[in-house]
């Protein structure tokens, strides 16, 4: 199995403190910022995925968002950078550059580069973002799949062409070649996080490119994501592996589930309650009504499992601690031998062989986050790595409709 560490990159210091009804500032000034929390933020992120390679990891994620603590990820090509130069052979995944938000040549450039300065050893993800972030950059959202895809056309013609030109709808070039070209042939590997949209799935498959299959934990949902996206690959060709799913986990290593709660329950709740709303839309009808996601974006899904992926505001920044320790209950936080079968259990049911691990929502203190990397690699990892997923079940059961 392959192991990777996902990581946000959260501000360092908690901004409780700012909240106004609830809510951190929207936009959040300039006055609040610390260089030095940043300064420190970068530093001690990059020291911990630097020890990922010698404790046996397969590689580190990171994503990327803008104008907020959630994350200082701005730029994951320039963190990927970095890390390159103190690694050889940790896979550095970008999960993902937002394609509509940037100029693709530029895009396909940069991650040429990377994939020199990393030897063959990036992944490109690619991801559409958020509706916060077509704010800041005054883009339409309702554009925002016409131009995800029309991007995709440009890097793919950049990288694989001799000499390209395009004329599209947002972009046009004329008698392009770039240089460098990337080391992996005839491009980096790519990686689709998909939540659950069909529109987002039915890409990821006809370009036959391996997916997140749904972001929520409950396993319902995430079958029916695995079971729509096997059609839509075998609809263009391919036949769906154990390669092609990557299953996320938020992970946290004790003695026992109620010592994980009372050391990183505090760090969880922040991350749910002040950070990840903040200036964010994450309600699904909103998203619907500015038509950043389709009116059919769920209808695939089985009825009684649409209503889990309608989320809504108030259920991330309403959390109360009690309610995030009954949701521990359901989660792989506790001693290694849990974590270990729960993992496990989870792969088999979903016939992934790739997983992403969160082991710092919510700005973990460093040394906490450097322990749990080091715990994780001694008690649970060997395990891991030992296992191989062979197939993917849900594809095969009836699909109870």
């Amino acid at each position: 199995m392959n192991v990777f560490v996902f990581d946000l990159l959260p501000y360092k210091e908690h901004l409780d403190h700012l909240k106004v009804d609830g809510e951190l500032p929207w936009p959040l000034a300039k006055r609040y910022f610390n260089p030095k929390a940043a300064v420190e933020t970068y530093r001690e992120h990059l020291d911990v995925w630097a020890e990922l390679e010698p404790l046996g990891y397969d590689g580190v994620v990171f994503n990327e968002h803008h104008t907020s603590p959630y994350g200082l990820m701005n730029s994951p090509n320039l963190m990927a950078a970095a890390l390159s130069q103190r690694t050889e052979r940790l896979k550095i995944a970008i999960y993902g550059n937002l394609l509509p938000l940037h100029n693709p040549l530029r895009l396909a450039e940069e991650l040429a580069m990377l994939d020199c300065l990393t030897n063959g050893r990036l992944i490109c993800g690619l991801a559409r973002g958020i509706p916060r972030e077509y704010d800041v950059y005054n883009i339409n959202p309702q554009e925002s799949r016409a131009r995800f895809e029309e991007a995709w056309e440009i890097l793919q013609g950049v990288w694989t062409q001799e000499v390209f030109s395009f004329e599209g709808r947002f972009w046009q070039f004329r008698n392009v070649a770039i240089w460098p070209r990337p080391v992996q042939q005839p491009h980096p590997q790519v990686w689709i996080p998909v939540t659950s949209s069909k529109e987002s799935i039915e890409w990821a498959a006809r370009h036959n490119f391996p997916i997140t299959p749904g972001l929520t934990n409950h396993p319902g949902v995430r079958e029916d994501v695995i079971r729509y996206y096997a059609q839509c690959l075998e609809a263009n060709g391919y036949r769906i592996t154990p390669d092609h799913l990557i299953v996320s986990f938020d992970v946290y290593l004790a003695d026992s589930k109620e010592q994980a709660f009372r050391e990183a329950g505090p760090y969880w709740y922040y991350f749910y309650t002040t950070l990840f709303s903040h200036g964010n839309i994450t309600d699904t009808s909103i998203q619907a009504q500015m038509r950043y996601l389709s009116s059919s974006a769920h209808d695939y899904l089985r009825p009684e499992h649409r209503p889990l992926v309608a989320f809504a505001r108030e259920s991330y920044r309403g959390l109360t601690m009690e309610q995030l320790r009954r949701r521990v209950e359901e989660m792989p936080w506790g001693r290694p031998d849990e974590v270990r079968d729960y993992i496990l259990r989870v792969v088999q049911q979903t016939g992934a062989n790739t997983i992403l691990l969160n082991m710092n929502r919510g700005a973990l203190p460093a040394e906490l986050f450097a322990n749990q990397v080091r715990r994780f690699a001694a008690e649970v990892l060997p395990a891991l790595k030992a296992h191989r997923v062979e197939s993917v079940p849900a594809v095969d059961q009836p699909s109870g409709r």
